[in-house]
């Protein structure tokens, strides 16, 4: 289907190949497909491809949907969802998701160890947030962290815990929106001035009283995202416009050239992968360029919803 060297065609033939969303493996960017398929995303490669049918829920919780039957079969297929939507799932399926996420905790019994983090973004855009540790800095990839520093480890609810204090006392925020992500990537300061911003928080953070006994502090040591991501490419390409939504028959097209959390620069055009999910994609030559709907970049906040699950 789709790869890191553009449209791969004759692949997987008789295959569906239904899009599961953007991701990121061993710091690189991909594809997800329904059924565990992965493609690479190579920047500098072209990549094209055309949207079939209607946007199906994708399930919760490795449980298919139960709704829309699958024609032929007479199976589920996932329930019919909107294009705009960042989440591709049906009111029950995301009642079920958010009900087992740890993000709403709804298991708080979990025995990993957990991370807590700070995530900068650009100047005056840093959040606090926590991950599980098996996850490395998965999470900062998936969430298009500019740069990040651990701030300390240990069990679940006392990493909340600490999240809550520290979230509190440096007036910092759980979430920043994509469209603030989007606007500091074109005009980020050198790296000298990320690292100090986030090792002046680092240290408010660990002088602060109250965190949780089970937490273990961590040393500040600042990580820069900006060579995976491509930023550089970002700021010589700009961003002129952003996909809206995907629609039957419309297609995508344009040149790998950079990466940063769910977004997909394609040139120009930043295509946010969380509105992929749920759609089957087929390979496309790409010669009438972008044909779904796009609209100019904006700075405002995203409209309020659920929150992403974050482990």
């Amino acid at each position: 289907m789709v790869s890191g060297a553009g449209v791969v065609r004759g692949e997987g033939v008789g295959v569906e190949w239904w899009c599961a969303g953007g991701g990121w493996i061993d710091g690189r960017a991909v594809l997800r497909w329904r059924g565990g398929r992965v493609s690479s995303l190579a920047y500098g490669k072209p990549l094209a491809f055309r949207v079939v049918g209607e946007r199906r829920c994708v399930g919760a919780r490795g449980n298919p949907c139960p709704h829309g039957g699958a024609p032929g079969d007479g199976g589920p297929r996932g329930a019919v969802v909107a294009g705009r939507a960042s989440q591709a799932r049906c009111p029950e399926c995301a009642r079920l998701d958010r009900a087992f996420s740890v993000a709403a905790d709804g298991v708080p019994d979990d025995p990993r160890t957990y991370r807590v983090y700070l995530a900068w973004f650009g100047p005056g855009l840093v959040k606090v947030g926590i991950t599980a540790e098996e996850r490395g800095a998965v999470r900062l990839l998936e969430q298009g962290a500019v740069a990040y520093g651990w701030l300390g480890r240990g069990p679940l609810m006392a990493a909340r815990r600490t999240e809550e204090l520290l979230r509190a006392a440096l007036g910092v925020p759980d979430r920043v929106p994509y469209e603030k992500k989007r606007v500091a990537r074109g005009a980020l300061p050198p790296w000298p001035e990320r690292a100090a911003e986030l090792a002046a928080l680092h240290g408010r953070a660990v002088a602060l009283d109250g965190w949780a006994e089970t937490l273990e502090p961590l040393e500040f040591a600042a990580v820069d995202h900006s060579e995976p991501f491509g930023l550089e490419r970002v700021r010589e390409a700009g961003v002129r416009g952003v996909v809206e939504q995907l629609v039957d028959g419309g297609v995508v097209a344009g040149r790998v050239v950079a990466a940063a959390g769910p977004d997909l620069h394609l040139g120009s055009l930043v295509v946010d992968t969380r509105l992929l999910v749920g759609w089957q994609l087929v390979a496309d030559g790409g010669e009438g360029g972008t044909t779904v709907p796009v609209r100019e970049p904006r700075g405002e906040r995203e409209a309020p919803g659920a929150q992403e699950g974050l482990f």
